[in-house]
């Protein structure tokens, strides 16, 4: 059972923020920036690619009220899924970085080799 399903299910702890029958969101415990939010669903879904588009039809009202709740819709926010390995997923659960609360910056960075082999 993945990290993510443990605290779905209570048995690992979370500073929740928004929680309904279907997505939970709790606050990063390394957080990239001044608010730092992870959204899940609460269904084990390995990633996005393979995330149902109901699923996320349903999801998206959802991140959007978290956003509402820190008055991130009226500052702006960065919403990042990582997908497979490659893509930096590190938990193979469907999971949402909402992050905000100060200007970002945009640090790209890729294995130089691997940008230049796929260019």
């Amino acid at each position: 059972m993945c990290i993510f399903c443990k605290i779905v299910k209570g048995e690992l702890p979370a500073n929740k923020v928004l929680e309904n029958q279907e997505f939970l969101a709790f606050h990063d415990i390394s957080p990239k920036a001044p608010i730092h939010i992870l959204i899940i669903p609460k269904e084990h879904i390995e990633n996005f690619q393979s995330c149902p588009g109901e699923v996320m039809g349903r999801m998206t009202p959802f991140i959007q009220e978290v956003a509402r709740i820190f008055e991130l819709d009226k500052t702006g926010y960065r919403l990042i899924t990582n997908n497979g390995k490659n893509g930096g997923q590190e938990i193979m659960h469907l999971h949402f970085h909402m992050l905000g609360g100060a200007k970002l910056t945009w640090p790209y960075q890729a294995i130089e080799q691997e940008a230049k082999r796929n260019i």
